[in-house]
């Protein structure tokens, strides 16, 4: 992704938050010491091989804040917090309200680096209206072309199918996606996942609903198909079942600091899964969805043993 105005590297770019990113790394209650010795957990797009690191970025109900300078400051602070804690992939539509200008407003001031993995969807009915959305998704977040574009809740997708299709032919993007976060969606989703060759699906998945791990999750797999998960804390209500009570002792194995670390260490060790897309508006939060991205991930056993103790919370 080459952004139009303030391209850099990430070498420089990770330079100018130097004198930021120790307490980023560190923030109160947040024991992330020594994150900048842990190696970053990255997995493979299947087709190229492109390492991508697990924990990216959503906007989904926390970037909508065109015009609220106290909230673009803070979400700038978000912005920060996640490049300097190894974040690259961030995704976005055009139904989250104003999620992509915003985002384009701050990469004026906050970057990005210049390996940003820029995805968002195409979310209409028709052809053309389908080219003119996707241009204008590209205008507002001031890129020259996506990485990744999805066709968003399977709107219309034989249509948009044709055009990305052309599009990545041609090298205006790089990958072409789907998705779904509707449950009922999953058979139709697996029917056009069978037939043709999407690069990426996105879809829901955390430890408290596994439906597709049946059929989705092994057909990504067979196929070779990157899976980006979304709502992996199950719009936050998969805290509400651990409130007040402590980590396993045995969840430090894999450098798990938190229960948010938990549920996202859980979602992206699945051997299907390529990375997980929680979002916030937090700057606390975001140290502690990316340190997810650390150290190690739970393996077979380690998985079952999670599920379990889940199931008896």
């Amino acid at each position: 992704m080459t952004h139009r105005n303030r391209g850099m590297d990430r070498r420089r770019f990770l330079g100018l938050l130097a004198g930021m990113a120790g307490t980023l790394l560190a923030a109160p209650g947040q024991p992330f010491a020594g994150t900048r010795d842990r190696q970053l957990i990255t997995k493979t797009v299947p087709g190229t091989q492109e390492p991508i690191p697990v924990i990216g970025m959503g906007t989904s109900r926390t970037f909508n804040a065109a015009g609220d300078p106290d909230t673009l400051k803070r979400l700038g602070e978000v912005l920060q917090a996640f490049f300097a804690n190894g974040g690259r992939m961030i995704d976005s539509a055009p139904m989250y309200g104003t999620s992509e200008q915003v985002l384009g407003e701050l990469f004026e001031n906050v970057g990005p680096p210049d390996d940003l993995f820029a995805a968002t969807k195409v979310w209409t009915d028709g052809r053309e209206s389908g080219i003119r959305q996707m241009a204008h998704s590209r205008d507002l977040w001031g890129v020259d072309r996506f990485d990744l574009m999805q066709i968003h809740n399977l709107r219309d997708w034989r249509a948009h199918y044709a055009t990305l299709t052309a599009m990545k032919a041609e090298g205006r993007i790089r990958y072409t996606g789907i998705t779904t976060s509707h449950g009922r969606d999953h058979d139709e989703l697996y029917k056009v996942l069978q037939k043709h060759p999407f690069d990426f699906v996105q879809l829901s998945y955390n430890i408290g609903n596994r439906e597709v791990e049946r059929r989705l999750l092994p057909l990504a797999a067979d196929r070779g198909i990157a899976v980006i998960v979304n709502r992996p804390y199950a719009r936050g209500s998969l805290f509400g079942k651990t409130r007040g009570r402590p980590l396993p002792n045995w969840a430090k194995d894999f450098d798990c600091a938190s229960w948010g670390q938990f549920f996202l260490k859980y979602a992206v060790s699945h051997p299907a899964v390529t990375c997980a897309i929680p979002a916030t508006s937090k700057v606390h939060h975001m140290v502690d969805n990316t340190g997810a991205g650390f150290g190690r991930l739970p393996d077979a056993s380690m998985r079952r043993a999670m599920e379990e103790y889940f199931a008896r919370l």
